[in-house]
């Protein structure tokens, strides 16, 4: 669930702090506080305890300065929201170096975000429905349309397929995450809530007639030991969707046109 959302900021200081346009010196003229010191702050912060525990204050306190001396470097927590994402979005890899086959440059592409989740998890608690405009967000999005240009793709489906990706690993990674917070939160595994649970479950639902629900949830159970393998969900679902993808490739090769899809 989204707790925050990009792009509310003042849309001009906003721009300016994300290309770097300037770089304003605190009240005492020291130099030593910067708006990319205060990023990283802030970055370490949300690491470690997510959003709810991002402040102007907390950050602060880990650079050893006065709240206040940081409204010298930008407004307020609108601007650094998308100034952090943008700065986490830096990591993206060499275009130029990545494997000829599409489909693996894409894969690689959706392996590099689900790790970057799990690095910093408070990215799922952001709405990026209005996109950071910086150069960070920028260079990735030229990253993953490249991984895919000249494949028989319209610019449409281009821009498509790269959101279609992104939002597949944004769900596995949040499944993902929310499982290891739920073990963390209550000290029980998926196993030991699953075993407490079976034989109660198995009682009620004696008698009645669900099948297909008891065959698949038993096999499903004794694999995972649990009702989800988060890690599973993002490589099968992954693997689905490139294989969607290289079949709209081959038939629009196939029928030697370039047909938008809707």
């Amino acid at each position: 669930m989204t707790t925050e959302h990009t792009g509310t900021g003042d849309p001009a200081r906003s721009l300016a702090l994300l290309w770097r346009t300037h770089e304003r010196a605190n009240r005492r003229g020291r130099t030593d506080l910067t708006v990319d010191r205060i990023i990283h702050a802030a970055i370490e912060v949300a690491d470690a305890d997510g959003l709810p525990g991002l402040s102007m204050r907390r950050i602060a306190e880990r650079l050893g300065v006065g709240t206040m001396s940081l409204y010298t470097h930008l407004p307020g927590k609108a601007e650094l929201l998308d100034l952090m994402l943008d700065t986490v979005y830096a990591d993206v890899p060499d275009t130029d170096t990545t494997p000829r086959d599409w489909r693996t440059r894409v894969e690689q592409i959706a392996r590099d975000a689900w790790a970057r989740y799990h690095r910093h998890p408070w990215m799922l608690q952001i709405g990026t429905s209005r996109p950071v405009l910086g150069p960070n967000a920028m260079a990735r999005y030229e990253h993953e349309l490249r991984a895919i240009d000249g494949i028989g793709l319209t610019d449409i489906e281009m821009d498509s397929v790269v959101n279609l990706v992104a939002g597949h690993v944004a769900s596995a990674a949040r499944q993902a995450l929310d499982a290891t917070s739920v073990e963390q939160r209550t000290g029980m595994t998926d196993e030991q809530w699953w075993s407490a649970r079976a034989p109660l479950l198995d009682a009620l639902t004696e008698g009645h007639h669900y099948p297909t629900a008891a065959r698949v949830g038993a096999t499903v159970g004794e694999a995972y030991g649990s009702a989800v393998n988060p890690v599973h969900a993002f490589e099968f679902g992954l693997h689905r969707l490139l294989d969607g993808i290289d079949a709209l490739i081959r038939d629009r090769h196939d029928t030697g046109g370039s047909r938008p899809t809707p």
